[in-house]
């Protein structure tokens, strides 16, 4: 699905330049500006330093003088107002309302592809052949928010669940969450390991470590060569379940050297 950001009366650069970092993180990349206060927002230098590397989305963005204009191909529009208002469309937490909006969209495709079908219309089959929704979120100006008649046009008012008694968000704040949550109901991104995986120890490399241990226990006393009970085997089953790297038997292996060394020097 299309999806678009659009900006209305931005007054502070800076929030642009959020803007775009927050939607290029979540893999958006279509954002329009409605009469911003700067005519040179894109390029101004603190857009450019918040946008943090998101530097395309700031060349693509585009600056239009209506919101006719910036809703252009546009099916479904999303309000994002915090203030109550005696009349507009439904207010909705944007999880919720995307689930819904998702759900409508499959079963209308599927419909179009269940006519295509009936009708034995191969272009109508054809991927890419059905409508595709637009959706466009619309934020208002930092002072003012959306005005009433540009939220009566939306679908819904889209409100983030927040603290009751403290509900402000900041421009940037607020797109990176509906961004977030626009993404995580398109599907998301996985996540990506912070540290490599792993490597295991093979189960030479354990035995050998497990061989040095029963030695470095014999030489302090701990272990009774004579009477050995299951002490290795049980420390065995510790170290299986433990999954040690070669970097860990190395450690271990060090530690039973040491603990030989000082028995050896106290004799």
């Amino acid at each position: 699905m299309k999806t678009r950001f659009v900006l209305i009366n931005t007054s502070h650069a800076g929030n642009v330049g959020a803007a775009a970092r927050a939607m290029k993180t979540m893999g958006f990349d279509d954002l329009v500006l409605v009469a911003p206060r700067w005519a040179n927002v894109l390029r101004r230098e603190e857009t450019i330093q918040r946008a943090s590397g998101a530097l395309d989305v700031l060349n693509n963005a585009r600056i239009v003088d209506t919101l006719d204009e910036a809703l252009d191909g546009m099916s479904h529009l999303c309000a994002t107002a915090m203030t109550p208002r005696d009349f507009g469309p439904p207010t909705a937490a944007p999880r919720a309302h995307f689930e819904m909006l998702l759900n409508q969209e499959l079963s209308r495709q599927n419909g179009c592809a269940q006519e295509a079908e009936n009708a034995s219309n191969p272009e109508a089959s054809e991927p890419g052949a059905a409508h595709q929704a637009g959706v466009a979120f619309l934020f208002g100006s930092e002072r003012f928010g959306m005005t009433n008649e540009d939220v009566y046009r939306c679908h819904v008012a889209l409100s983030i669940p927040t603290n009751p008694g403290f509900g402000s968000l900041n421009l940037g704040a607020a797109i990176q969450v509906i961004a977030y949550e626009w993404r995580q109901a398109l599907g998301g991104f996985a996540v990506q390991d912070a540290t490599p995986a792993r490597a295991l120890a093979d189960a030479a490399q354990v035995a050998g470590m497990l061989g040095h241990w029963e030695q470095a226990l014999t030489s302090i006393g701990f272990l009774d060569p004579a009477a050995p009970k299951k002490l290795m085997p049980r420390l065995n089953q510790l170290f299986n379940r433990a999954q040690l790297s070669p970097e860990e038997i190395h450690i271990l292996r060090g530690v039973a050297k040491a603990m030989i060394e000082t028995a050896q020097a106290k004799r």
